[in-house]
This record gives C-alpha cells, structure tokens and sequence, in this order.
C-alpha cells in the first residue's frame, strides 16, 4: 500500500467515526422528552383498558350450556378410560382457542372403587334376631329418569373405606362431630365402642367423621343424608326439582390427607418411591374400619325403632319419627341387629392434569393460575362440570383477544386437575412436583371448583390478599336476573353485599368472605405453598339449604342444571365474567391489585378473637399475648407503608414496580412455616388452615386452636400448655417475619 492512499483510508475512517458520533449526539440530544424506545415502554405499560369489556362480552351463556351438555353426557369417575377422554378433548379445544401451548400431566396414583365383584355389594342390612331380613340397602339408586341407565355408573360408596362385614347394635350420633361423642360419653353415658354408629351427613367432612367413629371404638360407620340438610319441606324432589329422593346417595372420599397416599410430599411420577397400602393407611389416614354412605330412605328404618334416650333438640333431623341415641332398637323390635358389609378395592390407576398457557408479553415468569377440577363421581353437572364449562369458555374468550393481538403482561395458566374427588390428588401432585418454580413465581390461584350449585348470590372463601381483587371484579360483572321480575342489583357485588354481608347490622357493610379451608384445588396452593388463593360460585339461598341437595348422587345431571338451577346459564356467565376479570387484574395490571391492609385487619381480628375465647385460661397459666400483640403492630405498620410504596411508586422505572409487586406477591409466602403445623406438617399456613376437627372449615392460627381444643380435659395439662406456649411463640415469630419482608430494605 502506498503512503498517499494509506494516509486517505485513516482520514476516511476518522471522518466517519466523527460522523458516527455526530448523528447520536444530535440524535440523542433532539430526542422528544419523555420518549423511550418501544420495549422500554412496554416495561411500563399498564393493563389495556378495553379487554376486560372484550372478554365479558366474548363469554357467551350458549357456549358455556353447550360444554356442560358435553361434559355430562357419561360419568367421568377418575381413573377410568373417560379421564384420559376427557383430557385430551380438553387440551385440543384449549389449542384451538389459540392458546399458546397445552399439555397433559399424567400421575400413577392410588384410587378406591367398590369392589368388581358382582356377588360382593356393600350394602347395609337391618335383620331380626333370627336373621330375617327387614330391610336393605340397594347397591345402586333408583332409576328415576334415563341418565341411570348407564352401565358406567358407579354404585355408591365411600372411597378409602376398609372392607369388612360386621354385625352389632347400632348408635345414632348425630353429624358424628368430636363433640357428638363427647357427648355421648360424658353426658349420656353411652359408650360407642364395639357398636356400629350412624351418623348424618352434613356440619364436616366425612373423612372426619369415619376417623372419630374410629378412635372412640365403633365397629363401622353408616352415613345418611337427612332431609333436613339435603331435601327441605315443601320443595318437590328430583326429578320433580332439585331436592334429594329418598334413594339418593351421596359418594365420597374418606381420605383426610391430600394427594396420592402412596407417595405424601412428592409427586406421584413413574420413578416416585411408594408406600406401601399398610403404611400408607397411617400416613394418609386411611379409616380401618368399614364406612358406607345410604339415602334416608333406608336411614329412616334404621332409625325409626331405636331405643336409648330421646335425641337432643340439635340433633333431630327432619325424618317422621322420634330421633333416639340407641344402643339397640325397643322393643318388640330388641333383638334386631345392623349387619354393615362394604367391599372395596385399591388400585393404582393414572389419572391427568391438562395445563394451558396464554404466556405474559413483559413478565412471562409471573403465573396467574386458574383451576378447576374435571373427575365427578357420576355425572357431575354442579360438582365440578359446571366449573369447567365455565373455565374452558374463558380459556376460549382470553384465546379469542389473544388472536386479536392482545397478551397479557404475565403468563395466563388453565388447569383442569385430575382425581381432586378422591382427596385433591391431581393438583397436589402438580403442586410437589413444581414447587420450588411455582413458590418463586407464581402470583395467585383462583379456583372455580363449582360455579353455581344455586342462584342465589355470589359467595367466596379467600386469603385477605385477594379481597380488593374480588371487590373489584365483581363490581365490574352484571347481576344476573334468573326471576321473571329483573334484578334490583346492579351487580354481582351489590348483591352479594346484601345478601351476604359481613356487618348484617350495617347497610353499607361489605360483602363477607369466608376463610379458607381444605375441599378444593386451592388447599396445594394456600396451605403448602403459600399462594394466595380464592374459590368462589353461586350458591343457593341459605334459608333453605346450605348446599345443594343432590350433590355426589347419580342424580347430579344436566337436567338439574337446566331444569332448577340456571335455566339461561347466566349464573354461570357471571361467574366467568368475575373470573375472567380477576386474571385480567392479576395478570395485566402494572401493580398487582393486592391490598396489603386487608391482611393487617384479618390479623388484628384474629388475635382480638383469641384473647376474647382465651384469656381467662391464658391468665390462669401466666401466659402473655403482648409479643404477639406486638408483632401484628408492626406487621400493620408495614402494610400500610407497603401500601404507600404503592400509591407513590415511580411507575416509569420498571424496578422499582417489580420489587412492590415481589413483596405483594411473596407477602402470602411470609405466612409459611416449613416444617408444617404438629401432627399435620403437609399444611403449612400458619394463620389460616383446615381445622383439625372438619377439613372442609377454616381455622385461623389453626396450631394455637389445636393446641387449645378441650384442653381442661387433657390427660397431661403440663405437656399441653407447654404446646399452646410454643405455638403461640411460633404464631409471634411467623408474624413479626412475614412483616420483616414486606419493609422496604427487609432487614
């Protein structure tokens, strides 16, 4: 190279480097202010305005009656061919909605099935002395419309119960509560060992009831269902209308732990290590005496001649006849005697998940959940088919805005869970296997395990931290008008405000909203991990029943949907409509809608409860509340600064939007305590939890409760209090740590 054209190509180069330099600063210098390059601003963005109306619109009621028609058109038991049928239907319709991916999650899980031995029935039978038979229970419920014709109709039973065939005298105790037996033994001097006890349905959970009736000695246990919980006077039954017949019989499981009971805290995966059935009986608490479930029509035999006291007042049902305790029958009736014969079998069967995802344009890590559960035990029109006609029609509406060039900012997820009848099993196991992504990353659960089992109001159970949400939601859906008059509310809220208020003695009372217990596919989310949760449906009007009477029956159908309960599936349009604009908050919401406060008076209530029920004792014992007054002081402080954070938050600077939404969304997870609460170390809130005594119930500082329940009638006083010391200690120190990490340094 010659020296002139050298000293040409360094002047070129400079030249262009000092052109380069040039453009950006006067490009950078002529910028408009307050520009910023596209993805900056999408950082930043709020949720888009219109979606919330698009997708109300989009759910459509035609839509949701015609997938509750699919969904009931045969028994879908989990386990069996129409489980793995019905979730692959489900995860070719979520894609073609135009989700951006859906896949199934299958588990090898321990299931319950009557016995497939036609000359071993479970039945109950009433015999004479001499063994004459009286009566008996039918292996199957009365064919009382077409849907009974189906083979694939499971007979009643109680899944998980012990197979047995036992005789004996029989004993009414009530709903079978822990207090029923005390009753019995303490003030009527009955003891119910060695006899075979009936209880009635309703109050708790069945499962509670097989494992009282076990620890104080019964042989075997019969459950009812007394019209007075399930077929109100005056209300024709079905098929006439929607109260129970007298050959209707709820099915059930009995199983008190939850997930697969062969592999407890890890998922259910074709490498797990399992249990044995023998020790999985303890861990999972199994009931090792036979259990099994009849319709009054047979309860008012085994009732009608007991002998023994004159039932108390609360423990009558509605049956026309004198209810008594027993033991044994009167006579002429004395030497009568119950055989109760049940024949189950265990199986390891596969059951599937089918999880979607919409993911999030800005923070694809960030999950909002929605769930229902898809196993029935027959036909399942309310519990769960009515949840997912409603979920697989807002997966359908989000898929429709998605096509339109809409995302959310976080990751949308639909789950459709697998054998949650038989003690939430499909979600749990997905909970173990995917726990440390989802304690990280996941924002909510909203769980739809039912979404109208009446047409009354709007009600929910729910962490605190998803009050304003539902608030919110539901003061944006319609009241759906189902009388020929119209609505007099505006909508969902301003009914269920009136129709369920928190204050009845204030006319501008909020709505109330139940705690959470265990039930449904939230208590993986909730009580494990920490998510926060809400389950919420339309109910029917409490003054007549407090749950709808043909539930777990073959006679749950689409008919009682269509013929009693939402003839125009607005009802549940509603309940979609409210869902759908739960996720859309949670999910497109440039600060998560999470109002830290509402968990600063849950806990002020709480705690002012327990000294209102306990401070007589406490004193008595020199125990002190003023720590744990001390750290739900400093827990509302730092809520309401958390709050404050989030009305002055520089909404420019995605950082600091994404640390307030960090602590709003880890603010549940500050309530866990990894090694579980006593006894029961798979739940893990420390505030809210099942009771100890009725799964279905929640219980607020449930190890305190524990610790304290008849507690003057405790065989060692000193180990106990120590208990309701150290359990008080533990609520103390979760609660001061769950206020510790929603402050601004954190340490």
């Amino acid at each position: 190279m010659d020296g002139s054209r050298g000293r040409f190509l360094v002047v070129a180069a400079i030249g262009l480097v000092v052109g380069v330099v040039v453009g950006v600063v006067i490009g950078y210098f002529s910028r408009q202010p307050g520009s910023a390059a596209p993805w900056t601003e999408e950082l930043v963005r709020d949720g888009d305005a219109s979606a919330g109306r698009r997708v109300q619109e989009e759910i459509l009621p035609e839509n949701i009656e015609e997938n509750l028609r699919r969904l009931t058109s045969v028994p879908h038991i989990a386990g069996r061919e129409m489980d793995l049928g019905q979730a692959e239907e489900l995860r070719d319709r979520w894609l073609q909605y135009g989700l951006d991916s859906a896949r199934l999650t299958p588990y090898d899980i321990l299931l319950s099935y009557p016995s497939s031995e036609e000359d071993r029935p479970s039945r109950v039978t009433l015999m004479e002395a001499d063994g004459t038979v009286v009566i008996q229970s039918q292996v199957e419920e009365a064919p009382l419309d077409h849907y009974q014709d189906d083979p694939n109709i499971v007979p009643p039973f109680n899944a998980y119960s012990a197979s047995g065939d036992v005789e004996g005298e029989l004993v009414y105790v009530n709903y079978g509560r822990v207090e029923d037996f005390f009753h019995l033994q303490r003030d009527l001097n009955i003891d119910p060992a060695g006899k075979i006890c009936i209880a009635r349905y309703g109050s708790i959970f069945r499962g509670d009831k097989a494992e009282k009736a076990e620890q104080f000695g019964c042989l075997g246990l019969i459950i009812y269902s007394d019209p007075a919980d399930y077929s109100a006077r005056g209300y024709p039954v079905y098929p006439d209308g929607w109260m129970l017949p007298p050959s209707g019989v709820q099915r059930g499981t009995l199983m008190i732990a939850q997930g697969d009971p062969l592999t407890p805290f890890y998922p259910a995966n074709e490498y797990a290590y399992r249990l044995s059935e023998e020790e999985a009986k303890v861990v999972a608490g199994l009931p090792g005496i036979p259990v099994h479930p009849i319709g009054f029509g047979v309860g008012i035999e085994l009732l009608r001649n007991l002998a023994g006291n004159e039932a108390p007042a609360d423990w009558r049902g509605d049956l026309n006849i004198t209810y008594r305790t027993g033991p044994g029958f009167q006579q002429p009736h004395a030497g009568r005697r119950v055989r109760l014969q049940v024949n189950v079998q265990n199986e390891v069967k596969r059951t599937y998940n089918v999880i979607g995802v919409i993911e999030g344009s800005v923070e694809p890590d960030r999950y909002v959940i929605m769930g229902n559960h898809r196993d029935a035990w027959v036909f399942g029109s309310v519990d769960p088919s009515s949840g997912t006609a409603v979920q697989e029609e807002v997966a359908r509406a989000f898929g429709k805005l998605k096509q339109e060039g809409w995302r959310p900012r976080r990751s949308l997820v639909f789950a459709s869970w697998g054998a949650e009848e038989y003690g939430l099993i499909g979600s749990s196991e997905w909970v173990e296997e995917y726990s440390k992504v989802l304690s990280e990353r996941a924002v909510a659960y909203l769980n739809v395990d039912i979404a109208a089992l009446g047409n009354f109001t709007f009600r929910s159970s729910a962490s605190p931290a998803m009050f304003q949400s539902v608030f919110d939601a539901t003061k944006r859906v319609p009241d759906p008008a189902v009388n020929p008059a119209g609505s007099s509310y505006s909508s969902v809220y301003d009914s269920w405000a009136a129709k369920l208020p928190k204050d009845e003695a204030d006319p501008n009372s909020l709505p109330k909203i139940n705690q959470l217990g265990s039930g449904s596919d939230y208590t993986p989310f909730f009580q494990h991990l920490g998510i926060s949760s809400i389950d919420f449906r339309f109910i029917c009007d409490p003054a007549v029943l407090d749950y709808y009477a043909l539930y777990h029956s073959s006679y749950e159908t689409f008919d009682l949907v269509k013929n009693f309960i939402d003839p125009e599936f607005k009802v549940h349009q509603a309940v979609g409509r409210v869902l759908a604009e739960m996720a859309l908050d949670l999910a497109d919401s440039l600060v998560l809608p999470i109002d830290p406060t509402a968990y600063s008076t849950a806990l002020q209530d709480i705690a002012g409860s327990v000294r209102t029920e306990y401070s007589t004792q406490f004193d008595a014992q020199g125990i002190s509340m003023a720590y744990l007054d001390s750290a739900v002081d400093n827990f509302t402080t730092a809520a309401l600064r958390l709050k404050n954070r989030m009305s002055d938050i520089d909404k420019k600077n995605p950082l600091a939007v994404r640390l307030v939404n960090d602590q709003l969304m880890q603010l549940e997870r500050g309530f866990i305590d990894p090694l579980g609460l006593p006894g029961r170390e798979w739940y893990r809130h420390v505030v809210y939890a099942p009771s100890a005594h009725n799964s279905y119930a929640g219980q607020a500082f449930p190890g305190l409760a524990d610790a304290m329940f008849d507690i003057e009638n405790a065989a060692n006083q000193t180990q106990r209090w120590e208990e309701v010391k150290k359990q008080l200690a533990v609520i103390t120190y979760t609660v001061q740590s769950a206020s510790t990490a929603i402050e601004e340094g954190g340490l």
